[in-house]
């Protein structure tokens, strides 16, 4: 039984509370128990903006180019099933000015067909693509994997038919509690394979990417300069946000987009 509407607007009404239950996982056994009701078996990537990356090798042609986005359009190429929702929840309970809420997460797999149809609608493969396209235009960043919370709040089963994709901004994203919880908890939000971001020579410290830029606040200053930290998800935003182009987003392994999609394709059946 599909989750009713009301589901929706409660989580919505208590979604200022996140950062108080992110903290309690910190607590052993309030984690386990978080772990194993919402979290078991999760396992999300973080995916860099295409315009952020610089490649590690002589760039070929740029229609022959391989880009993060292109991890997300295998996985809508492959599945038999897509879902949008109509609007984000995290943007709609922050009532978010900065970026557009009604861009909301993209679903897929058989478990789509549980979703409660006044959450959103069931679209074909193209239409998914051009959604991702406007969540990229929008400044968006793409995280996507299996998440039990989603078919835990949505009430489809099973998990592992369910795929997500996140459209999300820095200031309103879910994912902001990842530096107060446990561990065990945030391990599971990662960069992508083959990611590096680095500060270069030509920071000056001037502030300006730890000023609300980082959902993970794994960037900081010390002394004049900007050091990122082992929190870095890698998504690139502090690249953008440099007035000095001082931070350099690379990717190192030129199997990057095939490692991501191996470690993705054994965590849900989009068939």
């Amino acid at each position: 039984m599909a989750s009713p509407i009301w589901i929706r607007n409660l989580i919505k009404k208590t979604f200022s509370q996140r950062f108080f239950l992110s903290k309690l996982t910190r607590v052993p056994p309030i984690g386990k128990l978080f772990d194993k009701a919402l979290f078991e078996g999760d396992d999300l990537i973080i995916l860099p903006k295409n315009d952020v990356i610089q490649v590690n090798r002589p760039l070929d042609p740029p229609e022959n180019s391989v880009l993060p986005s292109e991890v997300v359009e295998h996985f809508i190429k492959e599945a038999n099933y897509h879902w949008i929702m109509n609007s984000c929840i995290c943007r709609e309970s922050s009532h978010c000015k900065s970026y557009p809420t009604d861009l909301g997460c993209l679903f897929l797999g058989k478990a789509t067909q549980g979703i409660n149809p006044e959450f959103g609608r069931p679209v074909s493969a193209d239409e998914a693509l051009l959604h991702l396209e406007r969540c990229r235009e929008a400044g968006l960043v793409h995280l996507i994997g299996r998440n039990k919370l989603d078919s835990v709040w949505l009430n489809v089963r099973p998990g592992h038919e369910l795929f997500t994709i996140c459209n999300c901004c820095p200031c309103c994203c879910l994912w902001k509690v990842l530096p107060h919880m446990s561990t065990r908890i945030s391990s599971k939000v990662t960069k992508m394979p083959g990611v590096s971001v680095f500060v270069t020579d030509q920071c000056i410290g001037c502030g300006t990417c730890t000023q609300d830029i980082c959902f993970a606040d794994a960037i900081r200053l010390e002394g004049d300069r900007a050091v990122i930290g082992d929190g870095c998800r890698g998504c690139g935003r502090c690249v953008e946000s440099c007035p000095q182009n001082a931070i350099q987003i690379r990717i190192v392994d030129e199997s990057f987009v095939s490692r991501t999609i191996g470690r993705l394709s054994d965590l849900v059946d989009l068939s």
